[in-house]
């Protein structure tokens, strides 16, 4: 699977769990769910913030 990072369209992207992803060049940490991501900014504390309302569910939608 090609995947390229909705926030930054990097093609850099690091698989970190099953369905965890992580963009090198950005770094947010994405999650398969389905055929949508749901994505996540790495805050300083290592919390997650969610992404996804930046996004539309088209720009989630995963193409395989």
């Amino acid at each position: 699977m090609l995947m390229r990072c909705p926030n930054c369209s990097s093609k850099d992207i690091g698989k970190i769990g099953s369905q965890q992803f992580y963009c090198w060049n950005c770094f947010v940490e994405m999650s398969v769910t389905g055929n949508e991501l749901t994505i996540h900014q790495v805050e300083s504390d290592g919390s997650l913030s969610s992404l996804n309302d930046l996004f539309t569910e088209e720009e989630r939608k995963l193409e395989w």
